[in-house]
């Protein structure tokens, strides 16, 4: 039985090398990316049994997903189209005072018009978890609708539901992101939101402890995660409150962090490690991503035990 399916848009993350501008660029280099197919990869390679379902075209670039999916292992169960497109972004790394800057080409791209009955809602209805995040019903109608018929199908099977709200302000605004998602959240188990998301989206107020609290009371969460960047991530379950640093990294490509959090967390979690365990455990997948170019945690379980080992923590610790 597959322990946790996501669903969710992967694209071709095209990058110049070398922190060059993308207008002066000879060249790209070339990355699979999406919040979805990022946690199932993760959790693949940290000792869950994952699944991704999308839509993609039936063309080379739709091709090249699936491979470097089943490269680490994640079983892709794919719709597959051969009139669509593939959705591309590009990213220009940069320091301060430049920034990082994404560019995103993903419009009328095939997971958008992907429906509940394509997708492998009977592998959901059998699995452990089932993920998806706030990106997805973001990108057109019919995936709202699909976000929310894949959600209802999961509670009604019992399948643990996990939702991260992922706000990406070049898809929707605030207002349209707040009334769609609190309209999602009636089915879902485990959110994860980030505190700035919070606040800014979901309009609420006060610090991490007490935004958890205030969704968990109103949404009857099992269990709420709310990640603070550089001051770690707090955990809310069964009105005890669980908090973690951050471990130190050299900061190489941050792009894919909080997906290698949550994939982190989730192969401990699922496994049955506690709630501070797993909150360590993602941590620690979280800051060897930050070591690894393009969106994917290349991790191993040895390497982030040895990171959880080591203790080498800023921030506040649980």
């Amino acid at each position: 039985m597959t322990d946790l399916v996501t669903v969710g848009e992967s694209m071709l993350r095209l990058s110049p090398p070398d922190h060059q501008r993308l207008e002066a660029m000879d060249e790209l280099d070339v990355h699979v990316a999406g919040a979805e197919s990022n946690v199932a990869i993760a959790a693949e390679r940290l000792g869950l049994d994952a699944a991704w379902a999308s839509k993609l075209p039936d063309s080379p670039l739709g091709r090249r997903v699936t491979s470097a999916l089943g490269t680490h292992g994640v079983d892709a169960d794919v719709v597959w189209d051969d009139d669509a497109r593939m959705g591309t972004y590009y990213v220009e790394m940069a320091g301060k005072p430049r920034g990082t800057n994404v560019i995103y080409d993903r419009a009328d791209a095939a997971v958008t018009t992907a429906t509940a009955e394509e997708l492998a809602t009977e592998r959901i209805a059998a699995a452990d978890a089932f993920y998806t995040s706030g990106i997805t019903p973001a990108l057109s109608e019919t995936l709202l609708e699909t976000t929310a018929d894949l959600l209802e199908l999961a509670g009604e099977a019992d399948t643990t539901t996990v939702f991260d709200v992922n706000y990406r302000s070049k898809l929707w605004s605030p207002a349209e992101a707040r009334d769609t998602l609190e309209g999602l959240f009636p089915d879902i188990d485990v959110l994860v939101v980030a505190v700035r998301d919070a606040r800014d989206v979901l309009d609420r107020e006060g610090d991490a402890e007490a935004i958890a609290r205030d969704l968990a009371d109103e949404f009857g969460f099992e269990l709420t995660l709310v990640t603070r960047g550089g001051e770690g991530s707090l955990a809310l379950s069964e009105g005890d409150v669980f908090e973690q640093g951050v471990f130190e990294a050299e900061e190489y490509d941050t792009v894919g962090t909080g997906d290698a959090f949550v994939g982190g967390f989730l192969a401990s979690w699922l496994d049955g490690d506690s709630v501070p365990d797993a909150l360590e455990y993602g941590a620690a997948a979280a800051s060897l991503k930050r070591t690894i170019p393009g969106d994917i945690a290349l991790v191993t379980p040895e390497e982030v035990e040895r990171v959880v080992e080591s203790g080498e923590q800023s921030g506040i610790s649980r």
